[in-house]
């Protein structure tokens, strides 16, 4: 590992343990420090506290009739000219907020995966959009919904004042950073291997004022934020249709999510996310392949296959092994799979918790055949229903304080993650680690046939982009 990842690592390590720090000490030093406000910016927030209650509003436009889909490669180069402009100070903040998303990640991605168990389905979650989604609500948050939300994203106020307040903008600057950091080694222009697009809806009933700057500092976690205006209490249902074909045709993916509107909302936060990862140096195989998704039921899917040298580990006690295929430099797809298939569950539980990153120390490098699903999984989840299940339903409730967002009394309704995720091959190349078929040892065969897990890491952010299981390869999550 480069010089450079290690005193990240260590840095972020070193903040960790700050987090442990008695309340009493006499000399106190934020363990959260990059990210919360800085003495001169609290000095000057006080000042303007104010105008704050005078900050321009603006209303929506109406939902246009026609749209064109955003341009995906270009945001990709606007995602790659963030990171290379990115200073140390700038990293290490990326690295703190990718390691607080990945714990809340976590936390929520088991609470999905209770709920999508009971249905067999696919699960499929981004920790850095839930992450980015609630950051957003944030910014627009006063007391005491702020300090609510704060301590949800994993930052403790301390009840000391401003200084130990989140600065709202830093968090998703770095949530910005950590977007472009994971695609920026991923290819020239035109043979990108790594594709990620963020799109925010915002969509508010017609008499509804939303301010300026809080719109403005969306943009710091979503290069596309769409504000549009949209009457909920005449007809929901025909509302739900109408918001959902302009998403559409903006994202230019299909949508498998829930309407999203009742007939009292006034405001609907809705974030869509598309990732596209290229397997390199493997190849679609000839024909449809089995795919077990129990013991006596199989489903014909397409299949990647490619030979070289990948990091690997077995679990021989807990039944499951792990594969690291990189896509780049920093960033790679882990993949987790269950001995057993009816070891699924208990094997999620291991492997997608807060220690994620020990048990990745003991992979090594194993000549293989690797043979795995080509997948497109389409995921929509209501982050309410999560709140709600987490036990903190009234969170973005009708008591909520969002005073930054708009003057008016707002009520939330549906809070949607929309995920596209796609896995497909790039044959243009052969393995990263290993141009040529690996010589010395026995060729590892691993086919992941029947149920396993993945994830998408960056290293240089330690950022889970992506937690997901693959029932079928078929099913939507």
């Amino acid at each position: 590992m480069a010089p450079a990842s290690l005193t990240l690592r260590a840095t972020v390590l070193c903040l960790v343990a700050w987090a442990g720090l008695a309340a009493g000490d006499r000399v106190y030093i934020h363990p959260f420090h990059l990210l919360v406000y800085s003495k001169s910016s609290c000095e000057q927030l006080e000042k303007s506290n104010v105008e704050t209650l005078k900050e321009p509003t603006f209303t929506p436009t109406p939902i246009p009739a026609k749209t064109a889909p955003v341009e995906e490669e270009a945001l990709r180069q606007q995602l790659v000219l963030v990171a290379e402009k990115l200073e140390a100070e700038d990293k290490l903040r990326a690295a703190m907020v990718g390691m607080l998303a990945n714990f809340l990640g976590f936390r929520m991605y088991r609470t999905l995966s209770e709920t999508q168990s009971a249905a067999g389905g696919a699960v499929v979650l981004s920790p850095t959009a839930l992450f980015g989604t609630l950051a957003s609500f944030y910014l627009g948050a006063l007391d005491p919904t702020a300090n609510r939300l704060q301590a949800l994203l994993g930052v403790p106020g301390e009840d000391r004042g401003c200084t130990s307040r989140l600065d709202g903008h830093k968090v998703l600057s770095a949530l910005l950073a950590i977007q472009g950091l994971l695609v920026t080694q991923g290819g020239a222009s035109g043979q990108a291997r790594l594709l990620l697009s963020t799109v925010v809806g915002l969509f508010t009933d017609p008499s509804l004022h939303l301010k300026q700057p809080f719109v403005q500092g969306l943009a710091l976690f979503a290069p596309v934020v769409l504000p549009h205006s949209l009457d909920f209490s005449t007809d929901p249902d025909r509302a739900a249709e109408k918001m959902n074909s302009f998403m559409q045709a903006v994202t230019g993916w299909r949508m498998n999510s829930p309407t999203g509107v009742t007939a009292d909302s006034t405001l609907l936060f809705n974030t869509y996310v598309h990732f596209r990862g290229k397997m390199k140096g493997f190849s679609l195989l000839a024909g449809l392949q089995e795919f077990w998704v129990d013991n006596s039921t199989s489903v014909s899917v397409p299949m990647l296959s490619g030979t070289g040298t990948f990091q690997h580990w077995s679990d021989v006690q807990n039944n499951f092994s792990v594969t690291r295929v990189p896509f780049s430099e920093s960033a790679c797809l882990l993949l987790v799979q269950p001995h057993c298939t009816s070891d699924l569950e208990k094997v999620e539980a291991l492997a997608f918790q807060h220690d994620f990153s020990s048990w990745m120390k003991n992979l090594s490098p194993r000549a293989m055949r690797l043979t795995v699903p080509q997948l497109v999984l389409r995921g929509s989840y209501d982050l309410q229903d999560l709140l709600a299940q987490a036990k903190l339903p009234t969170l973005l409730g009708a008591k909520a304080n969002l005073g930054k967002i708009s003057d008016a009394d707002i009520r939330v309704g549906k809070v949607l993650n929309n995920v596209l995720f796609e896995l497909k091959a790039d044959d243009r190349e052969q393995p990263t680690e290993s141009a040529q078929q690996p010589d010395g040892p026995e060729v590892l065969e691993v086919t992941l046939s029947s149920p396993f897990l993945f994830a998408v890491y960056e290293r240089d952010s330690t950022a889970l982009h992506f937690l997901g299981r693959v029932a079928n390869p078929l099913s939507v999550a």
